[in-house]
């Protein structure tokens, strides 16, 4: 908290005191980007208090993705977590029944219907919790870094899959998983438009299998948790967040109940402020 106020201020945003109430229902640590909605929660509110009156809401006034990057700061300057943007853009573009294909080149953000019809969408808690500032979060961006730096490019999304295989390990697993990734994210936006969610559980398996073995983020608790989403008949399971723990997504077909203790999720809209 003391650091959005911070940025907020130091971003030339005007603030005013208040005494603030948060309430929600989201595990600490379970992967499931609690902290980034209550960065994106509480710059709204900060810049709504601060506003003079009669110059909009404060999405009217600021472009979401810049406040996703401030958001992104505070993670970075005050968690010590050097995440990307992608918790903090959900939060503030987040569209109901839609799932959202970001490129972070242009930072572009597209809707893409998710049409679940029957079917089901379940996090389950693998009840190991986990820290982005104190896990192998940080080591795994150092260690993409590195790759990029090897291979000449920017980002990895840039490289030579072939100039890839050359690389020492474990830098080779780690830009295979991001290689493969991207191409699964595209796949997984044409299996949507043509509402084949079979295809979305293989591409949710094949996630996980990267992100467990070429990423290596994963963990016995987190395997004991997909292992116990499949055995219930999950069409696919992939670990989310940022790994070492937290929860699991998986994708139930009709007919199939997930197991006790999975909740079921559906996208809904962004953040946003609530009139009166």
């Amino acid at each position: 908290m003391r650091g959005s106020v911070a940025v907020l201020g130091n971003a030339g945003f005007p603030l005013c005191a208040a005494c603030l109430e948060f309430a929600g229902d989201v595990p600490q640590g379970a992967g499931l980007s609690s902290s980034a909605a209550l960065e994106v929660a509480l710059s709204l509110t900060l810049l709504d208090l601060g506003a003079e009156p009669g110059t909009g809401t404060p999405l009217q006034r600021v472009e979401r993705t810049e406040l996703a990057r401030l958001c992104s700061r505070v993670e970075r300057d005050w968690v010590g977590a050097r995440t990307g943007l992608l918790d903090q853009l959900a939060s503030l573009y987040g569209t109901g029944d839609a799932a959202l294909c970001i490129d972070f080149k242009s930072l572009r953000v597209e809707a893409v219907p998710l049409r679940l019809g029957a079917w089901k969408l379940v996090v389950l808690d693998s009840g190991e919790r986990h820290s982005h500032a104190s896990s192998g979060y940080n080591e795994r961006r150092e260690e993409c870094a590195r790759a990029c730096e090897l291979l000449g490019v920017r980002s990895l999304r840039d490289a030579d899959a072939g100039a890839a295989r050359r690389l020492p390990e474990p830098l080779r697993r780690r830009v295979e998983h991001v290689i493969g990734e991207n191409r699964r994210v595209l796949e997984a936006v044409d299996a949507l438009r043509a509402d084949d969610l079979p295809a979305i559980g293989e591409l949710l398996g094949a996630s996980h299998a990267s992100l467990r073995d070429n990423y290596e983020i994963s963990t016995p608790a987190v395997e004991a948790t997909v292992s116990r989403l499949l055995d219930a008949g999950a069409a696919g399971a992939r670990l989310v967040g940022g790994g070492f723990g937290g929860s699991v997504l998986a994708l139930f077909a009709p007919g199939r109940e997930p197991p006790a203790g999975a909740r079921e999720v559906r996208p809904s809209p962004g953040a946003r402020m609530l009139e009166e």
